[in-house]
């Protein structure tokens, strides 16, 4: 019988294929694609899940060890300097990384322990995790509609 741990990273995994499956098929160029009137890009989104899974590594599964500069939350907006289909893969990548990590590491019990943060204050571990999913398939939703109508 597999562990909370065990099925939550796969349900994550998963759900991020939504993602993962599209960056594969990125081009330079798609990076600074926009859907009017949005202004966010293609690539602000992929920085944005990045910084978002690494801040969750940090701030609810406590992986102190992780620095982030969420430049994406910070700025609220894009800035125009996500154009590096290079560098924005190494990032995702290092940021699964981080979150999978500290992760694999929660026992039965962490998921039912309670954190609190500003963006969405009092939930539970597993609670939080369900909103890490869902931000990752959102926004990879929107990538897949910018990516197709957007110039």
């Amino acid at each position: 019988m597999k562990s909370k741990t065990q099925l939550l990273l796969e349900l994550w995994i998963e759900s991020r294929t939504r993602f993962t499956n599209q960056l594969e098929n990125f081009k330079q160029e798609d990076l600074m694609k926009k859907l009017e009137p949005s202004v966010n890009s293609v690539g602000f989104l992929i920085r944005h899940i990045g910084d978002v899974e690494l801040l969750f590594a940090k701030n609810v599964f406590g992986a102190k060890e992780v620095k982030v500069i969420a430049k994406t939350v910070i700025d609220k907006k894009d800035t125009g300097e996500w154009t590096n289909l290079q560098e924005l893969k190494a990032y995702v990548i290092y940021s699964f990384d981080s979150l999978k990590l500290i992760v694999e590491k929660q026992s039965e019990e962490d998921w039912e322990t309670t954190i609190s943060t500003n963006e969405f204050g009092a939930k539970t571990k597993a609670e939080a995790f369900g909103r890490i999913v869902s931000h990752t398939a959102y926004h990879a939703g929107q990538m897949a509609i910018i990516n197709k109508y957007g110039k």
